[in-house]
Order: C-alpha cells, then sequence, then structure tokens
C-alpha cells in the first residue's frame, strides 16, 4: 500500500512538472508569436536618457548605444531621431553622448526609459516626410489590408512589406529613395498591424500565412496597372516576399526581390526571442513544441526550400553577422547556393531589420544597383 502511495505521489510530482513546463514553454513562445506591432523586441535592451542638450543626448552605454548610423529613439509615449557617437562630447564613463537629429514626437525626459528602433519616421509620408500619398485598401482573405500608395512613373511597382517588432512606418526609411527613382510604392499594413484585420489565432507565422497578404496586394497592384513588381520585405515580411514569389498564381509579375534580415528559420529566431526573454536553455524545445501546436508551423526551413528551379528572379539580400534574431548564415548559405540570383550585401554592427540604419548611404547604393537592370 505505501509503495503504491509513493508511486502515485512520484505520478503526480511528474505530471505537475510536466505541466509547468509545458506552460513555460507556450509562454516562452509567446516572445515570437505575440510579438506586437510598433513595440521593440526582447533583443533590444532598455536604456535610459541622463542628458538632453542642443543637438546631444546622453544615453545609458551599452553595446546597443554605441552603434553607428541613424536611429529612431523611443520612449513610451515620445520618439526622437538619434545620429552618431559624439566621441569628443564629455561625459562620465557609464554613457554615451549621441546627436540628437530631431524629436518627432513628444519629448525625452531625463530618467526616461528609451530603446533604439530601426523606424526613423512617424506618422505618414506626407506628415514625415513631405511625400503626397494615397491611403488605399487592399481586399485581402481575412478583409481589408490598408496600404499607402506613393505614385511613380514605372509599370513596375515597388510592394514593401516590415516584420517583427515594426509597422508600415519602417519601410518609409527608403521611400524618399524609392520616389526619387520614380518607382510607384505600395506600403502595406499585413494581418494583425493596426487597422488590418488580426490574425484568427492572434498569433505571428513567420510568415507562412501572412503571405497571402502580400500576395492580396499583388493583385491590388496588377489590377492597377503594375506590369511587373518587386517585393521588398524586412524580416518575417522578407519571408512573406519568398513565399509569395515562390506560391503566389502571380509570381510571373515578380520580376525581383529584396530580402532586408531574412526570417528564413523560424525556429532559430524563435529560440533567440525566447532566449532574450531568459528562457532557461533546457525550456526551449518546449518552446519551440508549443509554437507548432499552436501554429500547425512545421520544422522546415525555407532555406532549404529555396533550391535550385524555385528562385526564379534576381534579388537583393541585405543582412549581417550581428543580428541576434535571425542568423546571417542562413543568408550566406542561400547566397552561396544560387550565385546566379543572388546578390548578398553583408552589414556590419546592425542588429535585426537594421540594415539601413548602419550606413544608409551605403545601403541606398547598393539598391540602386540592384533596382537600375529592373526598371
Amino acid at each position: 500500500m505505501r509503495i503504491a502511495r509513493a508511486t502515485a505521489a512520484a505520478v503526480t510530482a511528474v505530471l505537475g512538472t510536466s505541466a509547468a513546463a509545458i506552460a513555460a514553454g507556450r509562454l516562452a513562445s509567446d516572445a515570437a508569436l505575440k510579438a506586437p506591432a510598433g513595440h521593440p523586441l526582447p533583443t533590444e535592451p532598455r536604456l535610459t536618457v541622463h542628458t538632453t542638450a542642443a543637438g546631444h543626448i546622453t544615453l545609458t552605454r551599452d553595446l546597443s548605444s554605441l552603434r553607428p548610423g541613424t536611429y529612431g529613439l523611443a520612449g513610451d509615449d515620445w520618439h526622437a531621431v538619434v545620429g552618431p557617437v559624439i566621441e569628443s562630447a564629455e561625459h562620465p564613463a557609464d554613457t554615451v553622448v549621441r546627436r540628437l537629429e530631431r524629436v518627432t514626437l513628444g519629448a525625452p525626459q531625463p530618467g526616461a526609459k528609451a530603446w533604439l528602433t530601426p523606424r526613423v519616421h512617424t506618422g505618414t509620408p506626407k506628415t514625415a516626410l513631405g511625400l503626397d500619398h494615397a491611403d488605399v485598401d487592399v481586399p485581402g482573405e481575412l478583409g481589408t489590408l490598408p496600404a499607402w500608395f506613393l505614385p511613380g512613373v514605372r509599370d513596375t511597382w515597388v510592394i514593401t512589406v516590415h516584420g517583427l517588432g515594426t509597422t508600415r512606418e519602417h519601410p518609409m526609411n527608403v521611400m524618399g529613395f524609392l520616389r526619387h527613382q520614380q518607382f510607384p510604392v505600395l506600403d502595406l499594413a499585413h494581418r494583425g498591424d493596426p487597422g488590418a484585420p488580426p490574425a484568427p489565432d492572434g498569433l505571428h507565422h513567420f510568415g507562412t500565412t501572412e503571405w497571402h497578404d502580400l500576395d492580396a496586394a499583388i493583385r491590388y497592384a496588377v489590377r492597377h496597372g503594375a506590369q511587373q513588381v518587386i517585393l521588398y520585405g524586412w524580416s518575417t515580411g522578407a519571408a512573406m516576399a519568398l513565399r509569395a514569389a515562390t506560391y503566389s498564381a502571380l509570381r510571373d509579375r515578380v520580376s525581383g526581390l529584396i530580402l532586408d534580415s531574412p526570417v528564413l528559420d523560424w525556429e532559430a529566431t524563435l529560440r533567440a526571442l525566447a532566449r532574450a526573454r531568459h528562457t532557461p536553455s533546457a525550456l526551449l524545445p518546449l518552446a519551440v513544441r508549443a509554437a507548432q501546436g499552436r501554429t500547425g508551423l512545421t520544422g522546415d526551413r525555407f532555406a532549404e526550400v529555396v533550391v535550385p528551379g524555385t528562385l526564379a528572379v534576381p534579388t537583393l539580400l541585405v543582412h549581417g553577422p550581428d543580428d541576434e534574431v535571425a542568423p546571417w548564415e542562413l543568408s550566406r548559405r542561400l547566397a552561396d547556393r544560387r550565385p546566379d540570383l543572388v546578390t548578398l550585401h553583408t552589414v556590419d554592427d546592425a542588429p535585426h531589420n537594421a540594415m539601413w540604419n548602419a550606413d544608409p548611404e551605403a545601403y541606398e547604393e547598393r539598391l540602386r544597383r540592384f533596382l537600375t537592370p529592373l526598371m
């Protein structure tokens, strides 16, 4: 009898531990599956604003605050743009001074918490950049998808689609450049974005279902005069672009791909985001299994799907080894596999989604070279 009771107690303890582990795995998977649009990813450290002065802002010294380039700096109710580190400015050893380019919303106050973001502009193309645009509705499978359309004289359109942690404001970083090249631009909000229909399960699917919204944007562009389209995606938006170029019924209208910080292995990205939430390594496999059970995702790496004969259009990959969210090695492998079509532009010292921010001029020159033959 004592043995039976002890066995039952042991089984109950194991079941209780298993249930707790499963719950922990589910919670860990939320770091990626429920990453809200426009909010920082858990890989982005929180900084403190120490002081502000004319053209200067002093922040917590961290590898992130020392990054070269131009970034948005955001708080809970404010947004600013910061430029390079000012080495000559006097400051305490535990801080760093950057150039304060402008304040676009609210005002950073000493003591405020902040994070760097690749999103430099806020508002609309008109309010942020002075570019005329139309608010258009793209019919999608879940409902109406809002988009900004900027007219241009060419019959090849560029369709932009953002990724994890950002909104359709993020592509405004390159909107002025694309407008200067005279491309019509369709900047899409997809399921889960503000103003767009929610995903049926409320979760991100790393582009595996969201690509249908991009497919709807391609159909919209063709109906409104586009002869060809170039798909330009960041992060999971890049995964959407790859899938649309592979599976869309209108894939013959896709003449080029621009993939910035592409998520080519959803498992690696989920693990990275869960790890950034301080999930113990032992629970990471449970987070992956939880994501599979919640979303129906399989373990395929899209980099393995893009085999000879599948990728059919010129592709520019812009990625770097400092991306902690989407492994750069997979981009390099894809470029090595398809040198006939894929060009890899490597950017150092840039986090996920921020290849433009590290060096805007070099980034846009690489874009210009890629786009010129496609005009």
